[in-house]
């Protein structure tokens, strides 16, 4: 499994945004009820959790004095964590950052009130982008003097 491609984020993350500015306008928006907070409140919540995750789990690997070892699986379990974060997020993003787009351009009271929960949703959204591609860097392993060395060639071997 590799590291998550910075150009699968920005695809969903700009298809999301197409297909919900589409679908918003498309729709009567009076008739929709007022945006909730809680997705952004949920969203919000997983990015502090994530990258609390990304500085312990780093300090563990790392062995830093004071924490005990990181167990394997718990670092595997957090790298797919990651990558699902990492993508929901960004289909969060493109969908909040769709429908804030498109009630800066409507003019209608119900969409000045929806403004800062969509804003305060893409901004949630992008921080677990965040959290969660910091959680995934955190769980690499970091390199040895033995790695460095088998790279370059080891002195005194040819």
């Amino acid at each position: 499994m590799g590291p998550t491609r910075f150009s699968t984020l920005v695809v969903a993350v700009l298809a999301a945004a197409a297909l919900a500015w589409l679908l918003i306008s498309s729709f009567y928006y009076s008739g929709m009820p007022r945006l909730p907070w809680l997705p952004v409140v949920t969203l919000g919540g997983l990015a502090v959790l994530e990258a609390y995750a990304a500085v312990n789990t780093r300090g563990r690997i790392e062995r830093k004095p004071g924490r005990e070892p990181v167990n394997p699986l718990l670092v595997a379990r957090f790298v797919v964590l990651a990558k699902a974060s990492a993508l929901a997020g960004a289909i969060f993003l493109g969908c909040y950052a769709g429908l804030t787009g498109w009630l800066f351009v409507e003019p209608t009271n119900a969409a000045i009130q929806d403004r800062p929960a969509a804003g305060a949703g893409t901004l949630a959204s992008l921080a677990l982008v965040a959290a969660a591609l910091w959680l995934e860097r955190s769980c690499r392993v970091p390199e040895s003097d033995d790695d460095a060395d088998d790279r370059q060639g080891r002195p005194g071997q040819r």
